[in-house]
Order: C-alpha cells, then structure tokens, then sequence
C-alpha cells in the first residue's frame, strides 16, 4: 500500500477546509427536539390610536356612511383583520389616551361632546367611537381589548369607574349606566395599561414620581367577578434604563403584571427623517440595522427585571414599535400617513424574529399602527383599501403564535453598502403542537440569492410546504392603483433529504416554512 505524501494530504485537507467553509457560510441548525418556551400570540399584537385616518375613516365610518359597514364599522378592514387573526388591539392611545376621558364616549352619539386632539392634528372628534363600539368591534374581530388608562391628565376615580363599567356585574352606579347605554353582561378586559409615556406626553414625570402614582391607580384598578386584570404599568422610552430601575425597584411585583418598552425605527434622526419610499441601499440597510437594536434594548431592560424578577413572571410588554419615517407629501404631518415597503416588511420580520427569541421575557407586542398610519398593515380611502408589505409579513408568521420557541444556530453571509453591513439572514424557529417546524427567514440582501443549508435535529422530516413575501425592489410597495406588487405567494424552491433542508432563500424576501 502506497503512503500518502505529506504535500497530498496537506492538499486534501486544504480542500476539505475549503468545501467546509463554503457549505458553513450559510447554514441553520434548528434542534427541534429541545424548545419549552411557549411564543405568547399576544407578541402578534396590534395598536388602534386615535390618530388621523386609524379610528375615523380606518376602522370607524359610521352606520348612515356610503362606504360599505356592518354597524358603522368598515367592512373590508374588518374581514382584513379577521383573517390575520389579530390577538389583541390596543385602544384608544399612546398620547391621546392621557387626554381621552371615556364618560364623554358613551351614551346617545348624538349627546356625545365634540373635543380637540391636541396631540395630532388639532382635528375635532366627535366621540362617536367610544367605549360600547370599540368592544363591539373586538369581538366583531375575535381579539382581546388591551385599554390604556388616562393618568396624564385623569384622576383614580375616572380610571376605577371605567374597569367598573366594563367588567362589573353586580348592581353598582357604574354596571347600571352600562346597562342603560344597553351592554347588560360586563365586558370582562383582562390586558389594561396605567397611563402612557408617562416620561413624555403623558404626565413628564420622572419615574420616581410615575412609580408612585402607578402604586395609588392600581391599587383602586379591581378585579371584578372572572375578570383579572392584567395590569401593565407604562415603561421607559428606548435605552432609558434608569426608569425600569427605578420601577422595578419600587414598585411591588404583586401589583404589575406587565412594564411596557417603545421603540421606534427611523432612519436618519427624530428631527430629521427620511423618505418612506425614497432611500438608497445604505439608508435602507441603516433603518434595518436600527431595527435590529430592539434585542440589544430587550436583553439590558431584560436584564435589570431580571435582578428583581429572576422568575420573569413580569412580562415586557413592546407595546408601540415600528418605523417612523416623514408623512407622505400633501398629507397633514399630524395624521403620521406614510407608505409601507419592503423596506417595512423587512422591519417587521426582524422585529417578529427579536421578540420570538425573548419570548420568556416578551409576553405582548403592539405595531403601531393599524390602519393609516405609521408601519400600518392596512391603507384605505374613501372607497377601497389595499394590504401593505407589513400585514403580508404577519400573515406569514402566524404559524408562530402560540408555538413553542426552539433554538436554533445560525451562520449567514453579510451584506454590506456604505457604512453599513448586516447579515443577510435573520431567522426565527418554532415548534407548533401538531410537531410541525417553523423556520420563519428574512433575506435582507436586495440582490441575491442566498443558498442556505438547513440540518434538522431531532425529526425527520416526510414533507415541506412554504410561503414567502418578496418584491422586484426593496422600495417596492402596493397601491390602490397595484395592489398585489408585494403580496404573499407558495414558494418551492427547496429540496428534503430526511434531516436536512436546502432552501435557495430569494433575495429581498421573507419565507416561512414549514417541515413536518
């Protein structure tokens, strides 16, 4: 038998190391007989404010309008939400929930008092959507209700006597004036949050102060009957760490269920944003990459609940995030109308992606927001309506709700331009309870394709199915002219061998898919 040369060997192991980086640079390994971290449906969550076009002529256009309704409320938004199957909705704010007093939302419509949002846009409201027709419209949807009360500018007694009115059974001021306005049985809402920004438009309290008005309206927000409320005290703005300090520390763990986080994408600065529809690879690649650092803000606010809550029966409620970009031109800069791209349904696969990961952690999330305004899933006009990239993209992560998180390792390639570099894939794997795997994957590289190799531990798999969202353009986006430029499609480019997977992932897309 011939030996081997030294040269020969040293050759072959050069050409091993070789083909092992090359099918390594882009690999996932999901190991899917591990996982005991259930993904809440409530991260899949939702934000209706009154805020320009979200209520009024979003959602609410009343029963005596043209435009077709069920009870006043819009039909073809309404059969859009139904089918995303949204687990909650947010109501009535953000800012103008601390200004909102609900007795003026009840009654007679035609009694109902006119008042000024002073927050956006300076328009009169005329409170015809109040308490009665938001509840109505979650269960018209099938979503759980999530109110946030008005400590800004309200008192202990206004928000006592609004959980009274809706959740109350017995005989009480309260339960018998919502029997008069003609709901007999409470509604018993579980998810109710104790003001909003309360560091900003919201009171401008330090948290010391907030920490101590949260202690007095909790302690008069009761539980009435079956209905527990879930009380989520209002959190800190983006890496403000000392407010979650100081809330954890003096607050007691009994009398909050939830601590809220915001955070919003911009790309370029607050004072000064970019176009929605207008940016180049590097602008494009920055607002991804700032969309990205929503894990950095969950892992250092996680970690501070952690020092006092190591048993995380605190949930992190992310109850506004999204992109925020400049309105679009000739609309009013109060009503926060912008287009939604793929750019945006990149945002959102990311972010889906982030709070799937820290779903021991992140009980709820709320996009914001829902219809017409900022990262919105749904636009309308007088007539129509059309889907945008971002509800696509929730319609594809659907499988995840409720799943059970599995770990997973993922090696991927970068893309760069500018200043800017990320890697090109971001994933997110899930067991759902039929055994099926979700591997949901965002392919950011606007160019190219990216061929992935996928090993699955602990199945064997007998069948794939899969669906993606993509574009010709990362600027792409629908109108009511084009509705179905970005739309979700079946996807079949991939080929099963037992254990593993190999998916030739699109460039500029998002894929779930699905292995059981």
């Amino acid at each position: 038998m011939k030996t081997r040369s030294l040269k020969g060997m040293i050759l072959l192991a050069a050409a091993l190391l070789v083909t092992f980086v090359s099918n390594a640079q882009n690999r996932l390994i999901v190991n899917a007989d591990q996982g005991k971290t259930t993904i809440s449906r409530h991260i899949y969550g939702h934000f209706a404010e009154h805020l320009g076009r979200n209520i009024y002529g979003g959602i609410w256009v009343g029963p005596n309008s043209d435009i077709p309704n069920e009870d006043g409320y819009r039909k073809d938004v309404m059969q859009a939400l139904i089918d995303l199957e949204i687990p909650n909705l947010r109501w009535p704010g953000g800012c103008f929930a601390d200004e909102y007093h609900w007795t003026d939302g009840i009654g007679d419509p035609a009694d109902r008092p006119k008042m000024i949002n002073t927050h956006w846009g300076g328009v009169t409201e005329d409170n015809s959507f109040g308490t009665h027709e938001f509840m109505n419209f979650a269960k018209k949807i099938g979503t759980e209700p999530y109110i946030t009360g008005n400590v800004g500018s309200g008192s202990v007694e206004e928000m006592s006597k609004w959980i009274e009115y809706i959740n109350f059974d017995g005989v009480s001021p309260m339960a018998d004036l919502r029997r008069r306005n003609g709901q007999e049985e409470p509604w018993n809402i579980k998810y109710w949050g104790v003001g909003n920004e309360s560091w900003g438009c919201g009171g401008n309290m330090t948290p010391e102060y907030y920490a101590n008005e949260y202690r007095r309206y909790a302690t008069y927000a009761r539980d009435y009957g079956g209905a527990k409320l879930y009380k989520i005290a209002g959190g800190a703005n983006n890496w403000d760490y000392n407010w979650t300090e100081v809330l954890m520390k003096n607050i007691p763990l009994w009398m909050m269920d939830g601590l809220s986080l915001h955070y919003y994408t911009i790309a370029g600065s607050w004072e000064n944003k970019k176009s929605a529809t207008q940016f180049d690879k590097e602008t494009y690649l920055e607002t991804l990459r700032k969309a990205a650092f929503i894990d950095e803000l969950i892992t250092r606010h996680g970690t501070i609940m952690d020092k006092y809550d190591p048993e995380k029966r605190i949930g992190m409620i992310i109850d506004e995030w999204g992109t925020w970009f400049q309105v679009e031109p000739g609309t009013n800069p109060g009503f926060l109308y912008q287009q939604n791209t793929m750019r945006d349904a990149h945002v959102a696969a990311i972010s889906l992606n982030i709070f799937n990961k820290h779903a021991d952690r992140v009980h709820m999330a709320n996009l914001a927001q829902t219809v017409n305004v900022l990262q919105a899933i749904i636009l309308t006009n007088e007539t129509d309506m059309i889907l945008t990239p971002t509800y696509h993209v929730f319609d594809l992560y659907k499988p995840h709700k409720d799943a059970t998180l599995l770990p997973h390792h993922l090696v991927s390639e970068e893309v760069s331009f500018g200043k800017e570099k990320m890697e090109a894939l971001n994933v997110s794997t899930s067991k759902s309870d039929d055994g099926t795997v979700n591997i949901s994957i965002a392919n950011i590289h606007p160019d190219k394709k990216i061929d992935l190799d996928v090993v699955l531990r602990g199945i064997e798999a007998k069948n794939v199915s899969a669906e993606f969202v993509t574009a010709p353009a990362i600027d792409a986006y629908n109108t009511f002219e084009k509705k179905d430029v970005v739309k979700k499609a079946a996807f079949r480019d991939f080929k099963l061998n037992k254990d593993s997977l190999k998916i030739s992932v699109p460039a500029n897309s998002v894929l779930m898919v699905r292995v059981k």
